[in-house]
């Protein structure tokens, strides 16, 4: 799992396309409507904060957790300015660990995708099991094989702003149905000189099929996929689905 580097220090600028009020309108919902209205939620690969801020806004207790300590730097810059009491940890998700159960875990903007194998994702539901509270509810997305299949397999992005560009090269093996993308950036340091950056990353499609027997494996109780941004079944054509799945094993007081 590759953290980010170069990227971080522009990856707002480059994510400003993202309506991350209404992602976090939408996920503030579903924890509404899943019993989660209050107390203390963790988001996991939390990146720079902002689905974190969002949801510190409306309420919920946050802890942020992340492996690239580049984007939790810019997440802690972001909050001494709201003034949010987040904790951020610098912890691989696949090895997280909490001092307490929370009431919910939240993980968006396909952070899961970055689970490559399919026992990386079932451990990592289960250490998520471990740590809800007692019918404590998970909730995620995923990007779907039809977008990296269909959409952005096999093709180059690249975008340039004033003073940083990117290069997006995805390459999608559908045998293993895993996307590979490298990144290359140009950063804007000082006099009209950049700095090159090269990353790779590595995400992979998971079946329906699949999701539903991890989570079986993982001991928890599978409650709903959504069409992301619906309350609709996933279809042929959806590009991200949310899964809400609630811990199952621990006994109410």
């Amino acid at each position: 799992m590759e953290a980010y580097t170069g990227f971080a220090a522009v990856y707002d600028r480059f994510m400003d396309n993202v309506p991350y009020e209404e992602w976090a309108g939408y996920l503030w919902e579903l924890l509404k409507e899943y019993g989660v209205e209050d107390g203390l939620v963790l988001d996991l690969g939390c990146g720079t904060g902002n689905l974190t801020e969002a949801l510190a806004g409306r309420g919920y207790d946050m802890i942020g957790v992340d492996n690239a300590e580049d984007m939790l730097q810019i997440a802690m810059e972001k909050r001494e300015k709201s003034g949010s009491d987040i904790l951020y940890l610098l912890q691989d998700m696949r090895e997280f660990e909490l001092y307490g159960t929370v009431a919910a875990v939240v993980s968006i903007c396909d952070s899961m995708n970055y689970l490559t194998e399919y026992e990386e994702l079932v451990h990592t539901l289960s250490l998520v099991n471990n740590y809800l509270d007692p019918e404590g509810i998970f909730i995620f997305d995923l990007n779907t094989l039809h977008k990296y299949r269909d959409v952005i397999g096999d093709s180059t992005i690249a975008e340039s702003r004033e003073d940083c560009c990117f290069i997006w090269d995805n390459v999608f093996d559908e045998e293993e149905r895993i996307n590979e993308y490298d990144l290359t950036l140009f950063i804007e340091v000082e006099g009209g000189l950049y700095q090159r950056f090269e990353e790779t990353h590595y995400q992979k499609a998971y079946t329906l099929e699949e999701i539903r027997q991890a989570v079986a494996e993982a001991g928890m109780k599978l409650e709903a996929v959504y069409d992301a941004f619906t309350r609709e079944e996933p279809k042929e054509d959806s590009e991200r689905v949310y899964v809400v799945v609630r811990e199952r094993g621990k006994a109410r007081r």
